[in-house]
């Protein structure tokens, strides 16, 4: 009989040893390739359950593979204060706060930067509950300090959604413009990264007027973001 002590021992086992594989897989991507992250399973595990066929397309290339102008984009894009922070820009929280606050048309602005949306793409599920915000915060503070910025830049354009199936730079690279990472123009960089806030939506080898006005103006923030601003290749 299961008693109710023995219940919590093996719960509390059970979560001992799901935090010590987090923190050994954490040690251990700091050196090799993410092989899958839990929204790539869960993307897999919908068509399969919707009776679509959904494959992976995620070809690993290191940072001096991607081309400057996607990491520039990126930066521009998602996290101007990226080489300044520590994990969290409590600047453009307070912003985002204030503009949530004031704004009536029901549009809400995130802050999140790309170590946090790092650490939530490779160990975390999608959900939007204080335990994994929680989570998220605690995994945000380790990458930053065994990481470093250039590994957490070279993870995230590795592994983040930028299309139907389609994870990380050279797979977006190869699917939408039919080149590699390393040879995207200033533009092409630009068109994908306007389409990471819905990227199974809005399509960087077709794009709408809207996607070629904010690309253009993702471009121009890229090309005056100081040498400082991000890491190089």
């Amino acid at each position: 009989m299961l008693t109710l002590a023995r219940f919590a021992r093996r719960i509390f086992k059970f979560f001992l040893w799901l935090t010590a594989f987090m923190l050994f897989s954490l040690v251990l991507f700091r050196w090799i390739p993410v092989p899958a992250t839990p929204l790539m399973l869960l993307r897999l595990a919908e068509g399969k359950q919707h009776g679509q066929e959904h494959r992976l397309y995620n070809d690993w290339v290191p940072l001096e593979k991607i081309s400057p102008h996607l990491i520039r984009s990126a930066i521009a894009a998602e996290d101007q204060r990226f080489m300044e922070h520590y994990g969290f820009d409590f600047e453009a929280m307070k912003k985002a706060m204030d503009y949530n606050r004031k704004n009536r048309a029901g549009r809400t602005r995130g802050a999140s930067t790309i170590s946090q949306q790092t650490a939530k793409n490779v160990f975390l599920w999608p959900s939007r509950t204080w335990i994994r915000k929680g989570l998220e915060a605690g995994f945000t503070l380790l990458i930053e300090g065994i990481w470093g910025k250039r590994r957490i830049i070279e993870v995230y354009l590795n592994v983040i959604e930028m299309g139907p199936g389609i994870y990380g730079a050279e797979a977006a690279s190869r699917a939408y413009f039919d080149k590699s990472a390393e040879d995207l123009s200033a533009r092409q960089a630009a068109l994908i990264v306007a389409a990471f806030p819905n990227p199974r939506e809005r399509s960087p080898e077709n794009p709408s007027r809207y996607l070629k006005n904010r690309a253009q103006k993702i471009a121009r923030m890229a090309r005056n973001l100081p040498e400082e601003a991000y890491p190089h290749p």
